[in-house]
């Protein structure tokens, strides 16, 4: 993450999918893909998602380690996809600070980049996104989180 994180984002499992569908309708309106590549890990259960809602059956994954719970490190491709992208659908759930984004345009230069949540130092990576959050922002996606007490949002203002 590019800055201090000031506020959390929780995103539930309902509220994921429903973005991922809007997501969907949006990448509709431009098909027809070939496939999805989906950004793992983060990338897998929207583009499950996208691949059911535009009837894709051909899913690969790239995989990129980047993030050590709360801090990202420098990017290590663990599985690169062969081509050029024509015609596919790279999928992730966030863009963040984009460090991962550019390199997986770097991999494929012709694919269309979509992912459901951006941050706008990541925005200009991406070709489609549903939901803009603050750089400062930690998205708490459903499988990092357990049911917890929640603090008011008004003791949290003083930190």
């Amino acid at each position: 993450m590019s800055e201090t994180v000031r506020r959390y984002f929780p995103v539930s499992w309902e509220e994921l999918h429903r973005d991922s569908r809007a997501l969907s309708w949006r990448l509709a309106e431009r098909g027809p893909w070939q496939g999805i590549v989906a950004i793992a890990r983060g990338g897998l259960v929207p583009a499950q998602i996208v691949a059911r809602e535009l009837e894709l059956r051909l899913i690969d994954t790239i995989c990129v380690s980047s993030y050590d719970e709360q801090h990202q490190r420098e990017p290590r491709v663990l599985k690169r996809v062969e081509g050029s992208g024509a015609g596919w659908l790279i999928i992730d759930d966030l863009v963040d600070t984009g460090q991962t984004g550019r390199l997986v345009r770097e991999m494929l230069p012709e694919a269309h980049f979509a992912t459901v949540y951006a941050k706008p130092a990541g925005r200009p990576v991406v070709d489609t996104f549903i939901t803009e959050v603050s750089q400062d922002t930690w998205i708490l996606f459903p499988w990092d989180v357990e049911p917890r007490f929640a603090q008011p949002i008004i003791t949290m203002r003083s930190v």
